[in-house]
């Protein structure tokens, strides 16, 4: 297992991190098989662990308190806060009410006096950007946290909080979380140079593309939409929607490459998001004992210039073959009326 610097913090992860996404109700819901997981990840050199207090409703996070007994002092931690957790208003968002608050559930649930890296999830257009920051850096000074970053913020939100934070003299956002594989690379454009010009530590989610490239899904072959990803969002693997259509397309000429190479379709994958020189850590997100053994194998794997030029022959740089983020959209794209003069307006234009 080889390992980096999480940015500026000094502090020291695997190259492969364990996603603890699929671990609970949604994924994977007998708890001794995910604790095993996790001491096998864990048994072979993984040293950097990332949940979310919304996975499986807290159940993920309790999972991963429980793997963690007795062993917590050598893993890196992580968790996020930001999506509704629990019945009533004021129960997500980044605002100071929820973090202090939210916080401490996951601390109990993790069964931890500190979290290592605690990332807003996703961005929140309704909180100033100085209240989540100044709400975080009373959490590193308490000592709760140790560290703080974000998670799928566009490159303009990233550099705003940077800003933000140097003249407000706060503590400031050190890792970004975006989706990153060979299907989607769309952050190549501007959040992965964001990152490197603010010395960010970045650590990439789905680089399987919600198991696209897990080898299971081929063209023309039935896909079981029962289990895992398949059975969360139905949508994202019907052949006959055009988009699905044209990743099927691409995943055939991966795996040809990856034949050609010697190494699995999965291999090549996490190999791929591994070798950006802006990419700290990349999340593996198993369900089962299985899946976790294909993807660690590959953590030595290197890709040349040759293998990276073929790539990008298939999918060029900074190009999505499908939007990769299904749970956040920008309320400026998704509100009709945040771009659309009000009809007074117009009318006396």
């Amino acid at each position: 297992m080889r390992y980096r610097t999480l940015g500026g913090t000094g502090i020291e992860v695997s190259v492969h991190c364990l996603g603890a996404m699929m671990l609970g109700a949604v994924g994977n819901g007998d708890h001794d098989d995910c604790v095993r997981i996790i001491h096998a990840a864990l048994d072979q050199g993984i040293n950097f662990v990332d949940t979310a207090d919304m996975y499986s409703a807290g159940e993920s996070e309790e999972i991963v308190g429980k793997a963690l007994r007795g062993r917590r002092d050598d893993v890196v931690l992580a968790t996020k806060v930001h999506f509704q957790m629990g019945e009533g208003r004021n129960r997500r968002g980044n605002s100071r009410r929820w973090i202090v608050r939210e916080v401490e559930d996951s601390l109990r649930r993790l069964g931890t006096d500190w979290i290592d890296l605690y990332q807003v999830h996703r961005p929140d257009h309704t909180t100033e950007i100085e209240e989540t920051l100044s709400a975080l850096s009373d959490l590193v000074h308490q000592g709760k946290i140790r560290a703080f970053g974000c998670s799928t913020f566009p490159a303009e939100d990233i550099a705003e909080a940077y800003h933000v934070a140097e003249r407000r003299g706060l503590q400031r956002f050190r890792t970004e979380q975006p989706p990153y594989s060979l299907v989607a690379r769309g952050i190549e454009a501007s959040v992965l140079p964001v990152c490197q010009r603010y010395g960010m530590g970045v650590l990439t989610w789905s680089p399987l593309a919600s198991g696209y490239l897990s080898g299971k899904i081929r063209k023309d072959r039935p896909i079981d939409l029962s289990t895992g990803r398949a059975a969360l969002t139905p949508k994202r693997f019907d052949p006959s929607i055009p988009e699905n259509v044209v990743k099927l397309d691409a995943v055939e000429r991966f795996a040809e490459l990856a034949q050609d190479l010697g190494c699995s379709l999965p291999e090549l994958a996490v190999a791929f998001a591994a070798a950006h020189p802006a990419v700290t850590s990349v999340i593996i997100g198993p369900r089962t004992m299985e899946q976790l053994e294909s993807l660690v194998k590959g953590a030595s794997l290197t890709l040349d210039d040759a293998a990276l030029d073929r790539i990008d022959e298939i999918v060029p740089p900074g190009t999505d073959l499908y939007h990769p983020d299904g749970a956040w959209t920008p309320p400026v794209l998704a509100d009709a009326a945040l771009r659309r003069r009000p009809l007074t307006d117009r009318a006396a234009g």
